[in-house]
């Protein structure tokens, strides 16, 4: 969960120029849990990529180690335009013990949501339907993100979204044996420790969506930003404000989706297809009053004149 970054100390970076895992280092991307980023150059190819190194101090990192290996696992299986590629995998071990490990990703020029969220609605929609696109895609493969959120997703310049950070994936139905998720976004099934379905990606998502449309976070099965308090139970969740009462500018129709998707029992959430399939429709909406274009049938009964129009 997000708490875990305050309490794991990030890697040494090294200096431009050094070789890891057989690729040149080019500058330093940052850092993440018990890893650090860099933007490396293959020396034969030329092509640049993303590199994570991922560092085993104490036991209690084995499982940084363990969700690099998953996000290799579940990546390398994906092909789509919106999820970041996924290479290869090294691991260097110790005696016979794998002390680290090295993930070698797209690397994507862009910033992720949480640093720069869409400017405006159209771009919000354009954006998370382009997200939601990239999970029915795993969802189709038998597999689920299990931690959509806005840092989760990084968009180019031109406007092409990538999901990222496969390493709490998993198979669709699977029963993961602590709580893991992000505060703001984590479904109650997840807190609660059932079957992560596609509609775990639905919740997550969904809250994603809010977050976008808000600038506010959704309430969720735990009980305190931190995430070491108790959770509460199903029953007990209340569905936010309506995102359109927040925002005035959100359509109705794209409200009532969002609060769909974050229903507290995942068979009463909308699936993730549906969701895509409306998206595009408040989006082609919207592009078409902009440009003042409106179909045959809205065209009409806004003319009230028009005798072709009028209801018997």
């Amino acid at each position: 969960m997000t708490r875990v970054s305050r309490s794991v100390q990030p890697v040494q970076a090294v200096a431009p120029g050094t070789e890891l895992a057989g690729f040149r280092v080019l500058a330093d991307l940052g850092t993440g849990a018990a890893s650090r980023l860099y933007l490396v150059q293959d020396p034969r190819t030329k092509h640049v990529w993303a590199l994570k190194h991922v560092v085993k101090r104490t036991e209690k990192d084995q499982r940084f180690l363990d969700q690099t290996e998953i996000e290799f696992n579940v990546g390398s299986q994906l092909k789509h335009d919106n999820i970041r590629t996924v290479e290869k995998l090294v691991k260097n071990r110790k005696v016979i013990r794998v002390s680290e490990v090295f993930l070698l990703l797209e690397f994507i020029d862009g910033i992720s949501l949480d640093n720069h969220p869409p400017e405006t609605l159209g771009s919000s929609i354009a954006v998370m339907t382009q997200v939601a696109e990239g999970l029915l895609y795993m969802h189709k493969l038998g597999f689920v993100h299990a931690d959509m959120k806005p840092n989760n997703v990084i968009v180019t310049d031109d406007g092409l979204a990538k999901i990222i950070d496969l390493g709490q994936s998993c198979r669709n139905g699977t029963v993961k044996q602590r709580i893991q998720g992000t505060v703001d976004y984590i479904a109650p099934e997840q807190v609660h420790r059932r079957a992560i379905t596609p509609a775990t990606d639905v919740y997550n998502l969904g809250a994603t969506i809010y977050w976008c449309l808000t600038g506010q976070n959704i309430p969720t099965a735990m009980s305190d930003r931190t995430g070491l308090g108790f959770a509460k139970d199903t029953s007990q969740l209340e569905l936010p404000a309506a995102p359109s009462e927040v925002n005035p500018q959100v359509p109705p129709e794209l409200s009532a989706l969002v609060l769909e998707c974050v229903r507290a029992e995942p068979s009463d959430r909308p699936t993730m297809e549906a969701i895509r399939n409306r998206l595009q429709i408040v989006q082609v909406r919207m592009e078409n009053e902009s440009s003042g274009f409106y179909p045959p049938q809205q065209a009409g009964v806004a003319n009230e004149e028009n005798p072709q129009t009028t209801a018997d």
